[in-house]
């Protein structure tokens, strides 16, 4: 019998905190939640308790999934930190990435807004400087994520971006698709390197 294929045990999400966000978003953060918690895997996301990550984090723990929350102190009260999973209270925006990057194995991105898109250009920026090969796959229901491609295959075509950087992420338009899209990219050579050191809070 040949061996199991790899798979990734700690995943970082990326999200939404807006409660305003479609109720067919928050509901498939939810079903993300309660997928992880059934497979066992642990869910390390932004510690807040509102939008898609607060449904997440919630449907996960209540299905009995392993969840930390990593969330500056001066945003515990305005995306209301839920005090019923695990939770690290840190000084900074960069000491979060830096924890999340440094306790997950792979990356999805769910829909979201500013924020995460900040998030994801720098996790992107640091595989392309080759500072991680952790997976990274993006959850885009009815093309949501399709604008940001658009833009970055735009600085390909001028010669700012390399063509192989497309290759840097994988896409899921269901939420069934989204950890075997993750285990795929790990099982095709995205491997965990050294956490970057540029952001690292003193």
């Amino acid at each position: 019998m040949g061996a199991s294929p790899p798979s990734i045990e700690s995943v970082c999400v990326f999200c939404g905190s807006s409660d305003a966000a479609a109720p067919a978003l928050l509901a498939d953060a939810a079903e993300f939640g309660r997928v992880l918690a059934a497979q066992g895997r642990r869910l390390i996301y932004g510690g807040g308790g509102v939008g898609l990550m607060g449904a997440c984090a919630r449907a996960a723990h209540e299905g009995g999934g392993d969840v930390l929350g990593i969330i500056p102190e001066f945003l515990t009260s305005r995306e209301r930190a839920l005090d019923v999973v695990e939770t690290i209270v840190v000084r900074s925006m960069h000491e979060r990435k830096q924890i999340m990057f440094e306790r997950s194995d792979g990356f999805v991105v769910l829909p979201g807004g500013i924020g995460t898109l900040e998030e994801i250009i720098e996790l992107l920026s640091w595989r392309r400087l080759d500072l991680h090969r952790k997976p990274v796959v993006f959850y885009s229901p009815d093309g949501f994520w399709e604008p940001l491609f658009k833009l970055l295959e735009h600085t390909v075509a001028a010669r700012l971006t390399p063509p192989d950087f497309m290759d840097s992420w994988a896409v899921a338009s269901t939420v069934d698709e989204i950890l075997p899209r993750l285990d795929g990219r790990l099982a095709h050579g995205d491997a965990e390197a050294a956490a970057p050191t540029t952001t690292r809070v003193t």
